[in-house]
Parts: C-alpha cells; sequence; structure tokens
C-alpha cells in the first residue's frame, strides 16, 4: 500500500491525505487505487471531477453475472424515494398543442439528480426516457442509487406522472388523444434539452423510452431537429424492441404458454409479471408509484401498435453509439432486439442480456445494471 506515497500527496491537503491512508487500509487494492486517483485529482485540480468507478467488469461479454432475481428466491427490492432524492432538483418547461382550434399549453415536469453536476466536463449527465407510453418515471428513480455520482435527468412525458393534462392529475376525461403521439413527444423532448442548456448529455430509454431515443437520435441524424445546439454522447436503450407488433406478438405466446401450464387465469397476470416484466416476490415500490400515476388515455402499446424502428437516411449523420440491453427472461426477447444492430447507422451497437432478469433489470438487480451502465457512459464521457 506505501504505492500511495507519490510526490502528489504533498500537495493534498492533510485531511485528504488522512482519508487515503485509511482507504488503502480498508479497500481491496483496486479499489483503493481509483478512489485515491479521484482524490488526488480532484483536490490538485480543484474543479468537479467524475468518481472513478472501481473494480467495475468491463462490459465486454454479451451476458452478465446470474443475478439472484429468480421467484421465490428474493425478497422485493424497495427502493426509499428520500435515498434517491436526497440530492435533486425540481421543476417544469410549458409545451403547447393545438387543441379545439387554439394553442394550449402543459407544464412538463422534470427532477435533475446531482443538479450541481449537470454541466460537469468529466461525467455528462444522463437524460432518461420512462416507457408506456404513459408510466412515469418513478420506477427508473432508483438509478440515482446505482450510477450516484452523475447528473440525471428525469422527466414525465405529457399525460402522466406530474405532467398531467387536467389540473386533477388525470388525462381520463380529455377527449382529444391527438396531442399525444412520437413526434409531439420528440418536440417537448428536444425543447427540455434546450431549456436545461444540456450541451452534451447520455440518452437512456427504457422500453417505450428506446423508441423515443432513437426516434430523436435519428431525427438530429438526418438534419430535421429544431435545435442543434447540444450533443448526445452516447444512448442505452433497455428492453426496447425494434418493432410494437412483434413483442405484442411475443408476449401473447408467453402468455399462451403460462396458461398451458396453469390454467387459472386468476393468477396469470401475476404469474406473467414474476417471470417476465420483474422477477420480485412483491412488486417493487418505484413499479407501484409509476402504475399509480400512469396515464389513461396514451397508453400501453396499443397507443403505438403499427410502430417499427427503420434506419436513418442514407446521408444522415452518424449516431451515437449504442448499447441495448434485455433481461434474460424479458418478453423483449433475442428476437425483440437483434435488429437493432442494423437499424443504426454504424456497427457500434452492443447487445448485452441481463441473466437471471426480465424487464425490469433495474429493479431486479441494481448493482449489476448499473455497473454496466456506469461503465458504458464513462467510456463516451
Amino acid at each position: 500500500r506505501n504505492k500511495y506515497n507519490t510526490a502528489a500527496m504533498v500537495l493534498l491537503p492533510h485531511r485528504v491525505r488522512l482519508t487515503i491512508i485509511i482507504i488503502s487500509y480498508f479497500l481491496p487494492l483496486n479499489h483503493a487505487k481509483a478512489i485515491t486517483a479521484f482524490l488526488v485529482r480532484s483536490s490538485i485540480m480543484d474543479a468537479p471531477a467524475k468518481m472513478p468507478r472501481a473494480a467495475t467488469r468491463a462490459a465486454t461479454t454479451t451476458r452478465m453475472p446470474a443475478a439472484s432475481c429468480f421467484p421465490n428466491s428474493i425478497s422485493s427490492h424497495s427502493f426509499s424515494l428520500s435515498a434517491v432524492s436526497s440530492d435533486y432538483k425540481n421543476g417544469s418547461i410549458k409545451v403547447t398543442r393545438q387543441k379545439g382550434g387554439t394553442e394550449q399549453e402543459y407544464d412538463l415536469s422534470y427532477r435533475i439528480h446531482n443538479p450541481m453536476r449537470l454541466s460537469s466536463q468529466q461525467a455528462a449527465p444522463l437524460l432518461v426516457l420512462h416507457g408506456g407510453p404513459g408510466v412515469p418515471s418513478d420506477y427508473l428513480y432508483p438509478l440515482s442509487e446505482v450510477v450516484p455520482y452523475r447528473s440525471i435527468v428525469f422527466f414525465d412525458q405529457l399525460g402522466c406522472g406530474r405532467s398531467p393534462v387536467n389540473d386533477d392529475s388525470s388525462d381520463a376525461e380529455d377527449a382529444d388523444p391527438d396531442i399525444f403521439s412520437i413526434d409531439l413527444s420528440l418536440d417537448d423532448l428536444e425543447l427540455l434539452i434546450h431549456k436545461l442548456g444540456l450541451r452534451q448529455f447520455h440518452l437512456y430509454g427504457q422500453s417505450f423510452g428506446g423508441i423515443l431515443a432513437f426516434e430523436y437520435l435519428k431525427r438530429i441524424s438526418e438534419g430535421k431537429s429544431n435545435f442543434d445546439d447540444s450533443k448526445c454522447l452516447s444512448v442505452i436503450l433497455s428492453s426496447t424492441p425494434t418493432n410494437v407488433s412483434q413483442v405484442e406478438t411475443t408476449a401473447n405466446q408467453l402468455m399462451s404458454s403460462l396458461k398451458d401450464e396453469d390454467d387459472d387465469e386468476s393468477t396469470l397476470t401475476e404469474r406473467f409479471r414474476v417471470e417476465h416484466q420483474c422477477r420480485t416476490l412483491e412488486r417493487p415500490q418505484p413499479l407501484l408509484d409509476a402504475y399509480n400515476h400512469a396515464g389513461t388515455v396514451w397508453r400501453g402499446t396499443e397507443s403505438i401498435s403499427d410502430w417499427e424502428a427503420v434506419q436513418p437516411a442514407a446521408d444522415a449523420a452518424r449516431m451515437p453509439s449504442a448499447m441495448v440491453l434485455r433481461g434474460e427472461h424479458d418478453f423483449v426477447t433475442e428476437d425483440c432486439v437483434e435488429e437493432w444492430k442494423s437499424h443504426f447507422n454504424h456497427n457500434f451497437v452492443r447487445l448485452k442480456v441481463l441473466q437471471g432478469c426480465s424487464h425490469h433489470g433495474l429493479l431486479e438487480n441494481g448493482k449489476m445494471y448499473g455497473d454496466l451502465v456506469d461503465s458504458f457512459l464513462s467510456e463516451y464521457d
């Protein structure tokens, strides 16, 4: 452990040197080295620095280590909102829709974890797109626990969660579903990026959120953006199919298989959940919170049933490098994601399988999920 007694130590405050000595004795060597490097760099430069992720497995294999996330062998993971939101900022922007011949404004609400690091040059912020459509960001808040040192921007898409279209927080009475579409959601996303001043960022989309992420990057690469003052460094698509009709068919087949095993329809939905959606004994609280605040008009795959991914135009600019995640038992099966490599206009697309997990790997094995996400993002900072 004497390797830490370098010339740089002389430049450090006594308190920092003492911290490094303690770290070197109580942590494994590779952990201590990484954290020491962070302390030295931060103290000498006197500037925010990215905390290195020590002892994280390089993301080079196609299957992750087995997770303890099988039914009847794991207790439900419960993330407390206070734990994931101890350092955050809430806000909203105004978005517009044409409704009844007039332009109407709505609040699009966002939450920023680690807002002081939003402009970090060492670790670019992560912009998170939730799924559904219509299932708000609550179930993705645990990302701030497993990727704690980076600024993370969450927002609820219009019509759900904290971005309702009615004052009573419900869009059930809205008579104009035409105010919802993928293109309009992309307009909202672009405006949010512009209003927050995100010059460079990473993009993450879970399930339907991955569809929005891909369509946003496609719009940018084809030069159709409303703004040109931001740069996406990389993108993660988590449990996102390339064809909605295909994944609906696959999910129905999986449901039928469960019914063949046991024709008790009263338990069918829960059995499907435990096998293919979230393999925990109980539904994690963040997922319950999201469902309790879900939208009611633009909701579920039936709202986007005709969508399928199409590669950008031949003259489009190169899209960011991508990682595509799915759970081993995900209803978004291998067949549903294998075409992603042909839909990006480059060869830098990784397909990763979270062994032992299903559709909500973040809630099933947060540490494994966070290590993989953080490792990938760090490559492109």
